[in-house]
């Protein structure tokens, strides 16, 4: 099914132009159209053009009127623009049927729209990092992208780890939301973070050592977060090394303590986060959690 495609940069910089390139033609020949914001490749420092570049590539992506706007690539630099972001033009963007995809850094800008509008947000790939590998692009995320892109998607399963098995058969249901784990405990205490009550919140992160993500969990506790939802549902925790003085402290530590600080069950294996395999996610939708054995669902019907 073929949808217009609006490709902008609102945070980092786009260091492998190649892979964005890459990313840009696989869509096309995929059949979708694609027009590229101007500022898409842009420069200041880290960041994909100064703070006014980037609050201008988004309003221009919320008026393209396109399907699809998604992101080249995350890193960071949203959370600058919050309180900037044009939160009406964009929920009627979303109203007129325009999904808003990414991830990373991204998880800001989501998590805002939530905040002040109420709106859903896709979790899903970026264009570089995912359409543009030098490989061919993973199946199951180019095929979730594809069930977004159609309105097909109804939701999405995966297998726990063989020593989580759920004995007894889980059903919750609640809003979806969450993302980054860094940007989430980072939003906490500031107007745009959702107040999400009996939610389902999904986290993943990279380059984080796991005492730095307890410490992030740790302060979602203290400030009364993770204690409102029915579920934590955990991604994937990449790209980070263990010392020789952790001596023995890894994430399946991390992951037991936070079992043991909150009642709501904590689901690991989520296939999301900055990985190959990725799925697509609707922030802001309500959604059922159900889990049996190894199996997990999560599950939301049409959308569209």
């Amino acid at each position: 099914m073929t949808q217009s495609i609006y490709i902008f940069s609102p945070s980092s910089a786009v260091r492998n132009t190649a892979a964005v390139k890459r990313g840009i033609a696989r869509l096309k020949a995929l059949g979708h159209q694609v027009e590229l914001d101007p500022a898409v490749f842009a420069t200041h420092m880290r960041f994909a053009g100064d703070d006014e570049t980037r609050l201008a590539a988004i309003e221009r992506a919320t008026a393209s009127g396109a399907d699809i706007a998604i992101i080249t690539r995350g890193g960071y630099g949203l959370t600058r623009l919050l309180p900037a972001l044009p939160y009406k033009a964009i929920a009627k963007a979303i109203d007129r049927g325009t999904r808003f995809v990414g991830l990373s850094d991204f998880t800001a800008f989501q998590n805002a729209v939530l905040a002040e509008t109420g709106r859903m947000t896709w979790s899903g790939p970026a264009v570089g990092e995912d359409f543009g590998v030098e490989a061919e692009p993973d199946e199951i995320m180019q095929a979730c992208f594809e069930d977004l892109a159609s309105g097909q998607g109804e939701g999405t399963g995966w297998q726990l780890p063989a020593a989580e098995r759920v004995a007894e058969p889980l059903q919750v249901k609640g809003v979806l939301w969450g993302g980054n784990l860094a940007i989430i405990s980072a939003l906490a205490g500031t107007p745009w973070l959702p107040q999400v009550k009996g939610g389902i919140l999904f986290l993943e992160d990279v380059h984080e050592h796991p005492y730095r993500i307890e410490r992030m969990l740790t302060q979602l506790l203290y400030t009364g977060v993770l204690q409102k939802q029915k579920a934590i549902v955990l991604g994937h925790f990449t790209n980070w090394v263990p010392v020789p003085h952790d001596k023995g402290f890894k994430l399946k530590t991390v992951i037991e303590w936070l079992r043991g600080q909150v009642k709501a069950p904590v689901l690991t294996g989520l296939p999301f986060g900055h990985v190959p395999t990725k799925v697509c996610l609707p922030v802001g939708a309500k959604v059922t959690l159900a889990a049996e054995g190894r199996d997990a669902f999560l599950l939301w019907g049409h959308l569209h």
